[in-house]
């Protein structure tokens, strides 16, 4: 029997202390999955200043502490930590790095010009913790270009330590569009060896790019569902870095993120009006008409309503439903319920449209969790249009809560979204391969024609889909594969 690792994880935020996206829910989630399973885990990330540490439990874990960078230049902070579901949190605060309102970008969403100072910081300060503590861990877990030097600081300066020698390195990407390309004015300060800057290693196009770094340094690299790992390899994909991702062959895999069903099962969740599961859907009808009241909604039981929960950004492809929504509602008898913020133009257009379609379409902008939980529940369907998704997790909160996604076929959204036949009425959801507004307005209406004129089959899928299990014990134990692979490397090298 394999024995159990020692994992440490460096990430730039986890739930629930920060979260943007699913790099959050990862971070937050697998490591307390992994420990039950009989792994030992330290996640280290920012202590942003902004967190409330009484909340959170935090304490003090570790100080002073004296992180060196390049240049000569020593770096002091101090480690809080908390212990969450048998997993150490530990939090590295530096005010001058981490105390800013938002976590990358200002309210305006322009970089943080100093980023790779930060998080090159971060990573530094997660190992130089290992190496203070004697804690060695048998596996370096990274994420995104945030952290995505971990892997050359292991090779380049701890190949021969006593705590990170023997350590592996894991890179997971969880969205390849982001790459931490900056200015090369702050390579001196991340520390690696000019040598390192080259365009087969850290360089790109006279910018450093950290991500395309850390997939050529780790030992093995994963993404976040096996269809995005896919895509990834093409020029479109890719982003630039698919050619770099192609040299690693079999050392690049696909895992398909999993879901804390604690948090968003129907039949738990405590943020919704009323609780349901496949066996008895009275709830879900309450939780619809209760949606539909909270929106200013027309309450009608027999009208499919399709929600919205999504960031207003190009991958999103909101873009795309935007010229589609006035022929939709126009149309066909359909409601819609949206939750958003993101571009400010995408922003005013989803605001008015309450005011253009009353009792048709309701829209919030903005982040509201409880909302996103009642439109979950009380939506019939739920359209996901994006561009790309690497896994998406939306759209697996939609099955469980027999809400059938409408999903364009790409990424994580292909892998998880069983498409409808309508001649045995098996599928878990509807999909469309055209990012246009065209295939948008016709999946939503096939969708819709679903609803009225094939009810059985609506019903069932329901049913069907709240059977799907994505756990996160399924995704822990590939990566419990993936970390073993990694140290066979490791090992050879």
């Amino acid at each position: 029997m394999d024995r159990p690792l020692r994992i440490l994880m460096i990430a730039s935020e986890a739930v629930p202390f920060a979260k943007t996206g699913g790099l959050a829910d990862v971070a937050g989630t697998l490591p307390r999955v992994l420990r039950g399973r009989g792994h030992e885990l330290l996640v280290v990330l920012p202590r942003y200043g902004w967190i409330d540490g009484a909340r959170h439990g935090l304490r003090p874990f570790h100080a002073p502490m004296g992180v060196w960078m390049g240049g000569g230049v020593e770096e002091w902070c101090a480690v809080e930590a908390a212990e969450l579901g048998g997993v150490t949190f530990a939090l590295v605060r530096h005010d001058g790095h981490f105390d800013r309102p938002l976590l990358y970008h200002d309210a305006q969403f322009n970089d943080y010009q100093d980023n790779p100072r930060r998080f090159a910081f971060l990573t530094r300060a997660a190992l130089q913790l290992c190496r203070d503590r004697g804690w060695a861990p048998d596996v370096v877990h990274v994420h995104d270009w945030q952290t995505a030097l971990g892997p050359a600081y292991l090779k380049v300066w701890h190949w021969n330590d006593a705590a990170l020698g023997g350590a592996a390195s894991v890179l997971t990407i969880h969205n390849i569009a982001y790459q931490g390309r900056y200015p090369a004015t702050h390579w001196p300060y991340i520390g690696l060896r000019e040598d390192h800057f080259t365009p087969d290693d850290f360089e790109d196009h006279g910018a450093t790019n950290f991500l395309k770094g850390g997939i050529r340094f780790a030992d093995v690299v994963g993404t976040v569902s096996p269809t995005y790992a896919r895509e990834t390899l093409g020029p479109i994909g890719g982003h630039g870095v698919g050619p770099y991702l192609a040299r690693r062959g079999a050392d690049y895999v696909g895992i398909l993120n999993g879901v804390d069903y604690a948090e968003w099962d129907p039949a738990v969740d405590r943020k919704i009006p009323a609780r349901y599961d496949a066996n008895d859907l009275t709830g879900k009808a309450t939780c619809k008409r209760e949606l539909q009241r909270r929106l200013g909604l027309e309450e009608a039981d027999d009208v499919p309503l399709v929600g919205v929960v999504s960031r207003f950004v190009e991958q999103k492809g909101l873009d795309l439903l935007a010229p589609a929504l006035g022929p939709i509602v126009r149309g066909m008898r359909v409601q819609f319920a949206i939750l958003g913020s993101g571009d400010q133009q995408l922003e005013r257009f989803f605001g008015t449209l309450p005011r253009w379609y009353p009792g048709r379409v309701g829209a919030r902008i903005g982040y509201d969790d409880g909302l996103a939980h009642w439109i979950e529940a009380g939506a019939d369907c739920f359209l996901m249009p994006s561009r790309y998704e690497p896994c998406g997790l939306n759209q697996i909160y939609s099955l469980r809560y027999g809400t059938l996604p409408i999903v364009r076929a790409t990424g994580g959204l292909d892998d998880t979204v069983e498409q409808y036949d309508e001649r045995t009425g098996d599928g878990t959801g509807f999909k469309f391969a055209s990012a246009t507004p065209g295939a948008v307005h016709d999946t939503v209406g096939w969708a819709v024609s679903t609803f009225y004129d094939r009810r059985a089959h609506f019903e069932a899928m329901r049913r069907r889909a709240m059977a799907r299990d994505f756990s996160w014990d399924r995704s822990a134990a590939a990566y419990e594969r993936l970390y073993r692979r990694a140290l066979a490397v490791h090992r050879s090298l």
